[in-house]
């Protein structure tokens, strides 16, 4: 019985460090800045969630934003945006980098659930390279969930429908 307790207690340690581990910041938002923009990064902007601005991030997150304004990075056809969204119950921070209206780069930056953590892996993220947004608002693909984790996906899908609509607002009005 003896044997049975610590190999019992072992697989409970195993699991809780898995666990713990998969909740932190991977990357903070300057390094994840600098990293898209190669060292060079251009200064930082400001969209106002005005009129329909303001409608269309409504109709993506279900609610209205809790914001008034939205900072981004951008130059030339690109814009770089820091979004968070709640997953089941806390926030996770995903950084986006958007050119030519298509998503080029998008990374987990902080996750703070206790589930759902495998967003932030490459097999998961490389399903949203090149996606764009169509004038319905939704995804011009079908992103593949992850089982036990389909809150997190959902925020992660919002977050990029956000970001490509932010960025067309900001190439319209021309204010890169």
């Amino acid at each position: 019985m003896h044997i049975l307790m610590r190999y019992l207690f072992l697989i409970i340690i195993i699991f809780s460090s898995v666990n713990a581990g998969a909740k932190g910041v991977y990357q903070s938002n300057a390094d994840f800045l600098n990293e898209v923009f190669h060292n060079n990064l251009p200064k930082t902007q400001s969209l106002w969630l005005l009129n329909n601005i303001k409608k269309g991030a409504e109709k993506i997150l279900g609610e209205r934003p809790g914001q008034l304004r939205i900072r981004y990075w951008g130059r030339d056809q690109q814009t770089a945006w820091i979004l968070e969204e709640v997953g089941k119950e806390k926030l996770i921070t995903v950084g986006f980098l958007i050119n030519d209206n298509k998503l080029q780069t998008i990374k987990v930056l902080a996750f703070r659930e206790s589930r759902g953590w495998e967003v932030k892996e490459d097999f998961f993220l490389e399903q949203f390279f090149q996606t764009q947004i169509t004038s319905e608002l939704k995804l011009d693909r079908n992103i593949d969930g992850i089982s036990g984790a389909t809150l997190s996906v959902r925020a992660l899908k919002k977050l990029a429908r956000l970001a490509l609509f932010y960025h067309q607002q900001v190439i319209e009005k021309n204010t890169i």
